[in-house]
């Protein structure tokens, strides 16, 4: 449901677009917002109702291949634990920022979109917070 909140117990996915990877690593970079931007785009992994992350990951590098032009070949997904992201955040961030993940879906194409909200385009110190807690790191591109 639009706007519902993602459980801490829940997991996300990032696309990170090539030329935030380095050495296969995911930069901070990769969780940093353009100034039109509301919140930072991630799809909830329990959405898509998959029964293992093969599976997950799958049907993620399709939705990628449908919804960008080009997904490069060094583009990389970052898993990460919505609680994990806002617990690091808020504890280690100068303002305690407290994020909220929210279900964002865009029907029919992105049923599982989602967003992590309350980080502005200038944000490097939470950026670099959310990069420390990647639980896992796939290829974007099949």
């Amino acid at each position: 449901m639009k706007g519902q909140a993602i459980p801490d117990s829940d997991r996300v996915a990032r696309y990170c677009k090539a030329s935030t990877v380095e050495d296969g690593e995911i930069q901070p970079a990769a969780f940093m917002i353009r100034e039109t931007e509301e919140y930072l785009s991630v799809n909830w992994l329990e959405a898509l109702n998959c029964l293992d992350r093969v599976s997950e990951i799958r049907d993620l590098q399709k939705l990628y291949a449908t919804k960008f032009n080009r997904v490069g070949a060094s583009a990389r997904i970052a898993i990460l634990n919505v609680g994990a992201v806002r617990t690091k955040v808020e504890r280690e961030s100068p303002d305690s920022r407290l994020l909220r993940v929210l279900h964002e879906p865009e029907e029919p194409t992105d049923p599982s979109h989602a967003g992590i909200y309350e980080i502005h385009h200038d944000d490097e110190i939470i950026a670099e917070l959310i990069a420390q807690v990647v639980l896992e790191n796939h290829p974007a591109r099949a």
